[in-house]
């Protein structure tokens, strides 16, 4: 079966309900929010911040944008929330770190009448945000895993995988991309909604690597202690995979190493082109801004909340496949236009 990327396109052009209404309301806002992202420094949330930054121009609404210190720095986040609430904000935007630990500073954002969007990353339960505005991440995964096994073809049944994901607290953007790998590789997962406990022999192992190019050299380098053979590398994205990367030269194994990714942005699709990562799926965070943005107007003009795509519980924003060495059965963009479409 094909695994299909037309959605992405379909969703980097779409013109939502949602969309127009706040068009038709530009410059009439004093509508305020706040995103709140993992990081200031990966240039995934940096486009992200970029994306609210212009919606609130356009659209005449306030933004204060909060991050966290590393990946992980769950209790910034928390504060952040509560000085959003504190400030009378209309809505949150937030890429959460802990997706299990914020709900209960979410549902007090809520309780005091904000809007909360999950950007990127949902919530734990997903519910527990009003909406969720992100990639499907399985899928994404899912992609990348497919491609590898494809790229190795016969000898995917030999393969020896190590997995550098981001950190032990498991976040649900973590847990989907992984598993998803998995599933298009063709592993079983076990429960799906979990990774460390599959009992397939190909897998090394996993480790974390806060999402950083120091973490995923030292992931990498930890793996490598364990078994030398390793031939086929996932990561959470492409910082990871750089350090990855570095790991591998330092063994001379750079050469011989099929290394994944998710992402899509400048510096990841350049490394594709430079041979550094295999194939990567690109996600759109400028899109998942905006539409937010879009949609906490929507909240404070008439209450309404925004509607997820059509047999998804999120509103799904598109990814694609990109690398130059295509397979079948499996949808992907060249290079060329990996860098038309990328970010950061």
């Amino acid at each position: 079966m094909t695994i299909t990327t037309k959605a992405a396109v379909a969703a980097l052009l779409v013109t939502s309900a949602i969309a127009g209404q706040a068009q038709a309301a530009a410059h009439t806002s004093t509508a305020s929010a706040c995103l709140i992202t993992k990081t200031d420094t990966n240039p995934f949330f940096v486009k992200m911040r970029e994306g609210a930054e212009a919606k609130a121009e356009e659209l005449g609404m306030e933004l204060k944008s909060f991050a966290g210190r590393i990946d992980g720095d769950h209790q910034t986040q928390v504060q952040a929330i509560e000085t959003c609430i504190a400030d009378g904000a209309d809505g949150i935007l937030l890429t959460a770190s802990d997706t299990s630990s914020i709900v209960s500073a979410v549902q007090q954002a809520r309780d005091n009448g904000l809007l909360v969007i999950a950007l990127d990353t949902p919530l734990d339960p997903a519910s527990a945000a009003d909406a969720t505005f992100a990639t499907d991440n399985f899928v994404a995964g899912e992609l990348i895993g497919a491609w590898a096994a494809a790229q190795l073809g016969s000898e995917a049944a030999n393969a020896r995988i190590a997995l550098l994901n981001i950190n032990v607290s498991q976040p649900s953007v973590g847990v989907l991309r992984n598993q998803g790998f998995l599933t298009g590789f063709g592993i079983d997962t076990g429960d799906i909604n979990r990774w460390g406990d599959e009992t397939d022999s190909r897998i090394v192992g996993h480790d974390v690597s806060d999402g950083n190019e120091e973490g995923g050299r030292r992931a990498m380098e930890n793996l490598l202690v364990e078994d030398r053979s390793i031939n086929v590398v996932y990561t959470i994205n492409e910082p990871a995979a750089a350090g990855a990367y570095q790991a591998l030269a330092s063994m001379n194994r750079e050469d011989d190493v099929l290394i994944v990714s998710v992402d899509g942005s400048c510096a990841g699709v350049a490394d594709i082109r430079d041979g550094v990562i295999g194939a990567t799926a690109q996600q759109y965070p400028l899109q998942m801004a905006s539409l937010g943005m879009e949609a906490i107007l929507e909240w404070t003009q008439n209450g309404t909340k925004p509607e997820p795509t059509e047999g998804k519980d999120f509103f799904d924003t598109g990814v694609s496949l990109v690398t130059d060495n295509p397979v079948a059965g499996v949808e992907s963009i060249s290079v060329a236009e990996g860098m038309d479409r990328c970010w950061g």
